[in-house]
């Protein structure tokens, strides 16, 4: 029996699946490994340990698919999805790593974060119209650069050239394809995206700002696209397996979900992650969300981007509550506690344990816990924790709307400017053909023409006003400062026509948000989801959507499935539930005004721990 087998490797567990070729699971097989926290705000994890529960799983889980099928399986491609921005380097004479890897919520770098936005033109913002992020403890330029700095073992081999660099993915494929034995050195467009390393335009490192950071090209993996061979597996129960398909955890459930430009997905893992897949367009933020890639469906195919809302506490918070304050025993017993009270009793849970990610950026904020009175219960907290996943959901889902409809009214902008320019134009040569004649004035239908015409220029930039955009970078107009390094004029203006019909390909409208994850299997937090956003919420029957998007690239690489079946929705129908707004816009609206007068209490607050 042919299948397919994906790699989901996580921040607190490894997981690989079996796919049919229906795209249904066969079997799969879980493995949690350590967090190493060696000081408050820091987590590791040990590359090692990571490559030993992938092997087991893998050994694991086929075991199990040919029990469950009763036959002999043979895999005829290999998927990955992993956790993004944690950061491993390695010896390359050796094979081995040279530190544990930072993971991606670790915020040991915010002092170095603070000096870059302290010394750099564009501060925060200052990489944005190259790399589409901004200046973060999450990205992995930096925890590069404290390696660097802070481990002679790294600097040492960056400096003689034995270093190499990469991210989980990166690792993996090395590993599986040899280690020091001739292993591959690669990573794919989305997690090199998150590495603030990438130029979006080109799919291309960035020369400008590898040096800026001391990263040698020559430690780098090559970037490839997410569905193509990157070797093969080099020993054990998958030996000779072509490794065909690899994303970042969340673009891997992006494409698990199908969802196509305009639609979003919101994924509740360790943290909560909401991506809207704006097609080919690379839509700038000005409201504090990421610019990243969706994916690029083999070496030739046309890259589509995103808009993404990285919220660092979700699945995380829950666990927080049963393990270090005990309020309940397991993660599914935060349902029914939570449901025990009608409300949160005015109690409200800000848990920003390591700062604040999107869209607010602040990695000085800290939990919160405000509203108590002695009436409150566990069942307030438990139920405040909930509440804040959706609140925060909410927070980047007004940032998406916001910019897709700046978006939109920038390419009206830009859209008429240019009828404008014909109008004018073709009156040129109206007038010009009329004074060989005549000397009659310019008729009165083309002269409504061209003041609707400016008149709708005017409106749009009216509506691009009002909502307080300034354009930045490629999508600055001529003359305007565009913060950042900055690619060749080529490069520039391709990017500009890649966004030229950024309005037309996707609605700053949402009708219906596509949910999966661990987190996602709380019934009662899909239903406050939903209230809180007043937005339809669809969850699927199979909701590892993660790892069944990495299992749709490696079988489309390898003709196991076709392009049609990878991006198209599977029929409603078969959604497992949709949770619909229980509670009117008034009571929503009203809770989410709480929320900001909480959220505006844990700021500038990191320096109490000291």
């Amino acid at each position: 029996m042919e299948c397919v087998a994906a790699i989901d490797q996580g921040t607190q567990s490894t997981r690989v699946f079996i796919f049919d070729k229906n795209a249904q699971p066969i079997a799969s097989h879980q493995e949690q490994f350590k967090q190493i926290y060696p000081k408050a705000g820091w987590c590791e994890h040990d590359p090692m340990i990571i490559w030993g529960s992938v092997q087991r799983c893998i050994s694991a889980a086929l075991a199990a698919a040919e029990a469950a099928a009763g036959c002999a399986i043979k895999v005829v491609g290999l998927g990955i999805t992993n956790q993004r921005e944690t950061t491993v380097l390695w010896s390359r004479s050796s094979g081995q790593p040279l530190h544990n890897a930072i993971v991606w919520l670790d915020n040991r770098t915010s002092e170095i974060c603070h000096t870059w936005e302290a010394s750099l033109p564009g501060g925060k913002d200052h990489f944005r119209p190259v790399t589409g992020l901004p200046v973060s403890t999450y990205f992995s330029a930096y925890k590069f650069q404290w390696m660097r700095e802070h481990v002679p073992e790294v600097a040492a081999a960056v400096e003689s050239g034995d270093a190499m660099f990469g991210t989980v993915d990166s690792w993996l494929i090395y590993c599986l394809t040899g280690g020091a034995d001739g292993g591959v050195h690669v990573t794919d467009v989305t997690n090199a995206s998150r590495t603030n390393l990438m130029e979006l335009s080109s799919l291309a490192w960035h020369g400008p700002t590898l040096q800026l950071f001391g990263a040698p090209a020559a430690i780098m993996p090559r970037i490839a696209s997410n569905a193509e061979v990157y070797g093969t597996v080099a020993a054990g129960p998958l030996a000779g397996v072509p490794i065909s398909g690899c994303l970042g955890d969340q673009m891997a459930a992006l494409l698990g979900q199908r969802a196509a430009p305009g639609e979003a997905k919101n994924t509740y893992g360790t943290g909560c992650f909401m991506l809207l897949n704006t097609g080919p367009h690379i839509t700038l933020s000005s409201h504090g969300l990421l610019t990243t890639l969706a994916h690029q469906l083999g070496p030739s195919a046309s890259p589509s981007y995103a808009l993404e809302g990285s919220v660092a506490v979700a699945g995380l918070g829950i666990s927080w509550l049963r393990d270090n304050l005990r309020l309940i025993d397991s993660a599914d017993d935060s349902e029914p506690i939570a449901a025990s009270v009608p409300d949160s009793g005015g109690v409200y849970f800000v848990p920003a344990f390591g700062g604040l990610l999107a869209p607010h950026w602040q990695e000085d904020a800290r939990g919160v816990l405000l509203g108590m009175t002695a009436f409150t219960t566990r069942g307030h907290v438990v139920r405040a924790l909930l509440e804040a996943i959706c609140f925060q959901s909410r927070d980047v889902l007004e940032a998406m709307l916001l910019d897709t409809a700046m978006h939109r009214a920038s390419s009206m902008v830009r859209g008429l400017s240019a009828a404008l320019d014909d109008e004018q134009q073709q009156q040129q040569q109206q007038d010009e053909a009329a004074a060989s004649v005549s000397n009659g004035s310019r008729g009165p239908v083309v002269a409504a023409a061209a003041a609707a015409t400016a008149a709708a220029v005017g409106a749009a930039a009216a509506v691009a006003a009002a909502a307080d955009w300034a354009p930045q970078g490629p999508e600055a107009p001529a003359g305007a400062a565009a913060n950042g390094n900055v690619s060749s004029p080529q490069k520039q203006t391709q990017q500009q026509q890649q966004q030229h019909h950024a309005g037309a390909g996707f609605s700053a409208a949402l009708n219906v948000l596509r949910v999966d994850g661990g987190a996602s299997h709380n019934d009662l937090l899909m239903q406050l989801q939903s209230d809180i956003l007043q937005v339809p919420v669809q969850r699927p029957l199979f909701q590892e959507t993660t790892a069944l998007g990495a299992a749709l690239a490696a079988g489309l690489t390898v003709g196991f499935y076709d392009e049609a079946f990878v991006t198209t929705p599977p029929p409603a129908d078969k959604a497992a539930r949709t949770f619909e707004p229980a509670v009117g816009r008034e009571e929503a609206d009203k809770r989410y005004a709480h929320w900001k007068k909480a959220l505006s209490r844990c700021l500038d607050l990191a320096d109490l721990a000291l």
